[in-house]
């Protein structure tokens, strides 16, 4: 049997008839006949549990003629429930099997019942029998110890590894003593507080990053012997089957050349280099090697070498062995495999450039087969003898549906399709298309959002939203096109927003996105520029009103264009807002802008520090006063410039907030940005 719980029913699919059997909704459960507050499931801590392994169920004595029980956690109280007739029971929360749960906790491994933590900067391991091992004695904020490394740059999320068996843990252990300081404070004490960040500014001393080996049966730490680490990225872990060889990418400062790097765990070496890739521009690993589940030998890996991210064949001893996935567009996701007909579960863009699908790749005969609908955007999670897959998806005029497909036949059962919940309101109108970029060759996408009650006799106010950087999009073939809540609220007020995604932006190509580099902001306005070209061609928009608002990259190019084309953007808030690049950190910055010392002439281009005196309509710059991303440098010098220029930039700043805002921060931002058009974009009579 599969079973699959959802948002609002619980489906029982039987796993060999392919059919699917609606349990119950969350209106027909039954708590006795008592009125009963139920949280949505999405919020529930699911267990299905057996009867043929555990018995009858204890709360009420009867087996459900599907042989499982439904137990869920809604807050602090735990039910049953009898899938039969959806009848649920507060009950004793099910016995778990031991597992170590310590305060810190940073991974736990299944296979060994141990877990990494940390404990005063320090990193240790908890065995099963709950005795503790302390691998390091020097941890501080100089000294991080099993955290993700180098600012979260090529693909790094944490900072711990185990071993399949669970019988070893491969760690980051970084040392940044070298790094300068950035001085955030702490006003909130009552004396202002100094709490430095560690910030490694392009072209200035980085961090050195050191790879650590603990083995549980002899409680030894040993570390990779790679040599002096200044100005090397390690990233992309990966463990051999066998837990005898760790892999791992190795990245040069200028990070133009990249190497795949085996090295035997018992000696610490490195045993040889199985690939190397160079750029004129910049590589960027983002993805460990993936071993195939039947053959230990052989592994694929990730690249970008033909022009897209593709999928490449290679066995341990480095011989290349084809080419897996091939054509103008990107490989998202592995999604897991399927080892009884060889094949690898897929997400591509294969089936368009807005879209997300699923795919099944043989990986002898390389053959792809579609096993979604070949519409919108899909996400997957596959069964873990990876015959099925859970699909669920969007599309414009679609806001949820979910299947399960079977990976071997192709044939899908819908198990839900969920209403749209704007149907009984007004709604805004969504659209979406293409305009040429500044290359005049490349189509770009565009999404607009007009009011509910649109009349193309009026002339509208526009606000066009952007981010425009590396690794993000903003159009996509989802429900809305992608379109944000706030684009709606503003729809409401009166307001047309339109969204594009310039060149640089992600999963177009390698050229697509390198087109911007050593001077970022410069093609993506160019870009920009094209579509509020199109915008000032309908007439129904007001050219003498168009805004521009964006955050982090979106907040740089904010600014870039109401300071490069003063006369077009009436309105600006910037968000987070790059101001120069040199004040940016080394990874990142100098991806994509090489070091200020060996690219002045690009540093020089893309500052906004001497285009201040540009400044003609109304910008409002947002920070978060202790922001460790973009660090409050940017936008306090920017408003220096401005002083000495003469120009008049509105400032707000989030005591203790970092580069985003979270909760009842995030309501208070979005009425400031939203009240700052309403007070200076809106023409005074539609106020």
């Amino acid at each position: 049997m599969t079973k699959i719980s959802f948002l609002l029913a619980a489906t029982i699919m039987h796993a060999i008839t392919a059919s699917a059997q609606k349990l119950f909704t969350l209106e027909e459960l039954n708590f006795g006949g008592k009125n009963h507050s139920v949280s949505v499931p999405q919020r529930w801590d699911y267990t299905w549990v057996s009867n043929e392994q555990e018995g009858p169920s204890k709360s009420n004595g009867a087996r459900s003629r599907q042989g499982y029980r439904l137990i869920f956690k809604d807050g602090e109280k735990t039910y049953e429930v009898n899938p039969a007739n959806g009848k649920a029971t507060e009950c004793d929360a099910p016995a778990k099997p031991e597992r170590p749960r310590p305060a810190g906790e940073l991974e736990y491994c299944k296979a060994s019942n141990a877990c990494a933590f940390l404990r005063d900067d320090n990193l240790w391991v908890r065995y099963p029998d709950g005795h503790d091992v302390r691998l390091s004695e020097d941890g501080s904020r100089e000294m991080v110890y099993g955290k993700s490394v180098h600012r979260d740059e090529f693909g790094i999320t944490k900072g711990t590894f185990w071993s399949p068996d669970g019988s070893k843990l491969a760690f980051y252990r970084m040392d940044q003593s070298m790094v300068a300081d950035y001085p955030q404070v702490n006003t909130f004490a009552r004396e202002a507080e100094y709490t430095p960040d560690k910030y490694p500014m392009a072209g200035m001393t980085s961090h050195k990053v050191y790879v650590g080996i603990f083995d549980l049966a002899t409680e030894k730490v040993s570390y990779l012997q790679a040599g002096d680490p200044t100005d090397r990225y390690f990233t992309n872990i990966c463990w051999a089957p066998d837990g005898k060889t760790l892999y791992l990418y190795e990245v040069n400062r200028d990070q133009n050349v990249c190497s795949l790097d085996a090295y035997d765990v018992a000696t610490c070496k490195k045993s040889r280099t199985l690939y190397t890739e160079t750029s004129d521009k910049y590589v960027e690993p983002l993805h460990p090697i993936t071993f195939l589940p039947w053959d230990s030998e052989k592994f694929i890996y990730w690249s970008w070498k033909d022009g897209y991210t593709h999928l490449y064949l290679m066995n341990t001893k480095g011989e290349e062995l084809g080419q897996l996935t091939s054509g103008k567009w990107v490989v998202k996701d592995i999604v897991g495999f399927c080892s009884k007909t060889k094949s690898a579960i897929l997400i591509t863009k294969e089936a368009g450039d807005l879209q997300r699908n699923i795919y099944s790749l043989n990986i002898k005969t390389r053959k792809r087969t579609l096993l979604d609908n070949g519409k919108g955007v899909h996400s997957a999670k596959l069964s873990e003898d990876g015959a099925w897959v859970l699909d669920t998806w969007q599309e414009p005029d679609v806001p949820r549906k979910c299947a399960v497909t079977n990976t071997t036949t192709g044939k899908s059962t819908l198990l839900q399709e969920a209403e749209d919940p704007w149907k009984e309101w007004y709604q805004p109108i969504f659209e979406s298309g293409t305009v040429k970029a500044a290359d005049g060759v490349t189509d770009l996408y565009w999404r607009m959002v007009k009011p509910a009650d649109f009349n193309p006799a009026r002339r509208y106010p526009a606000v066009v939203y952007v981010y425009g950087g590396p690794h993000a999009h903003n159009v996509e073939a989802s429900w809305h096109w992608g379109s944000r809540s706030w684009e709606t609220y503003m729809a409401q007020k009166g307001y047309i927003l339109f969204i594009l995604d310039n060149r640089g932006s992600e999963d177009r190509g390698r050229d697509f996105e390198q087109a911007t580099f050593r001077h970022l902001g410069q093609e993506e306005m160019k870009d920009q520029m094209q579509g509020v070209a199109m915008l000032q061609s309908l007439p129904y928009i007001d050219s003498d009103r168009i805004g521009v608002h964006g955050w982090s990259f979106g907040g740089f190019m904010t600014t870039s264009l109401m300071l490069n084309y003063p006369d077009v953007f009436k309105v600006g808030v910037a968000g987070g807002p790059v101001i120069d690049w040199k004040w940016y950190e080394v990874m990142y910055g100098e991806r994509y802008m090489d070091t200020p010392e060996s690219n002045p002439e690009g540093y020089e281009q893309t500052s906004l520090i001497n285009k201040a005196a540009n400044l003609k309509g109304k910008l409002q710059v947002i920070i978060g006063m202790n922001d460790p991303t973009v660090v409050p440098q940017h936008a306090l010098q920017f408003l220096n410039a401005c002083t000495e220029a003469g120009t008049q930039p509105d400032f707000f700043a989030y005591p203790g907030e970092g580069h985003n805002m979270a909760g009842h921060k995030s309501v208070h931002l979005h009425e400031r940005i939203t009240q700052y058009f309403e007070d200076y974009l809106k023409p005074i009579g539609s106020r």
